[in-house]
């Protein structure tokens, strides 16, 4: 038993021994080291910045080509992608038909006129003869009734061949004003179907349009900007794609009649000069409109903000080299910059690098 006793308090004294020595050899811990960030100061000045909106690159003449006769394609007289002039001769299409019933109509037109010729001449001598009572009356109104109705028949017959005319017209298609024209849909010899068959699409190239919409609590200022004949000097209304804008200006072409019930926006249409061809219909852009209504806004550097949650905040540089964690609601991008509409006040100092290691209340340094 004594020997149990011992075993027991020296495994005790093991254990107390080194508890005590750790004890004495432990240093008070410090406060954490500071966080090496960037600071800038929030300024307040007149922001120039661009709204941006969806657009799309839109003829300002476009028509799709159709023929106004059926019939077979016999010709083809322009190149696909052509620059095309106003009445340049696009397409034949076979025209015997139309040219046999054409001289048909004409053949038609001159018998009915010696028709009526006859008819003149018969009523002429019969009105003649009732004068002096040598004609029954029945007679005399036998010759007026014919020389009506071959009267008649002349007029129908001109009509036939000015319609039979304008059908070998047709078979000739122009260019209705000039432009660009497009990949022929159609070869020789196909068989076309008057008004149904496309056979190209023709557009203008310069000016061209470009349509975006805004929201109808913008319409006022930009009926003002439309009246506002410096616009394009200043460079008001530009367009990009992606990284690339524009070299050339644009101006308000008009404004639509009316705005869309359904979705609360209207319609706006830029011109823009087009005479190298770079802009082609149908591209999609983006519209910039240049806003200087900011006055003494207050602007900090993007990468200050952070975002959680969809708030957005910022950390203040405090007392004793202490941030505070800031809420701010921004407004629009300007440049490497942002406009901050409420949170943040001109003079105050903010974290701009280094806000991923920050916490509400860490201290930082500024390596000054």
């Amino acid at each position: 038993m004594k020997l149990n006793r011992y075993i027991f308090s020296f495994l005790a004294a093991a254990f107390i021994f080194p508890s005590c020595g750790n004890k004495q050899n432990q240093k008070p811990q410090g406060p954490p080291p500071a966080t090496p960030v960037t600071v800038a100061e929030v300024i307040s000045t007149n922001a120039v910045y661009y709204d941006n909106y969806p657009g799309t690159v839109t003829a300002l003449d476009q028509i799709n080509i159709t023929s106004q006769v059926s019939g077979y394609i016999t010709d083809i007289n322009f190149s696909d992608g052509q620059n095309v002039k106003k009445g340049q001769l696009l397409y034949k299409i076979d025209n015997q038909v139309y040219k046999a019933n054409y001289e048909q109509a004409i053949a038609n037109l001159q018998v009915q006129e010696a028709n009526l010729v006859k008819a003149q001449k018969d009523a002429a001598r019969y009105n003649e003869l009732e004068k002096h009572d040598a004609i029954a009356k029945q007679q005399v109104d036998y010759a007026n009734a014919t020389l009506a109705a071959t009267q008649k028949q002349v007029s129908a017959a001109k009509a036939n061949v000015s319609s039979l005319q304008a059908n070998v017209q047709f078979s000739n298609i122009y260019a209705p004003f000039s432009g660009t024209i497009g990949i022929s849909q159609v070869k020789k010899g196909t068989a076309v179907v008057a008004g149904q068959t496309v056979l190209n699409t023709i557009s203008t190239n310069s000016p061209i349009a470009v349509d975006f919409t805004v929201d109808q609590k913008n319409i006022y200022r930009f009926t003002e900007l439309e009246q506002n004949k410096d616009n394009v000097q200043d460079s008001t209304f530009t367009i990009a794609f992606g990284t690339e804008v524009y070299p050339y200006p644009g101006k308000i072409d008009f404004i639509d009649r009316a705005v869309d019930p359904q979705t609360g926006t209207i319609k706006v249409r830029l011109i823009f000069p087009n005479d190298k061809n770079m802009l082609k219909p149908g591209m999609n852009t983006t519209v910039r409109v240049k806003n200087t209504a900011t006055k003494n806004a207050t602007i900090i550097p993007h990468m200050a903000v952070t975002e959680q949650l969809g708030e957005f905040s910022v950390y203040i540089l405090g007392d004793s080299s202490k941030v505070h964690q800031q809420q701010v609601k921004l407004g629009a991008n300007v440049g490497d910059s942002v406009i901050v509409k409420e949170g943040l006040k001109p003079g105050q100092k903010i974290v701009v690098q280094g806000v991923q290691n920050l916490h509400e209340g860490s201290v930082i340094t500024t390596g000054k």
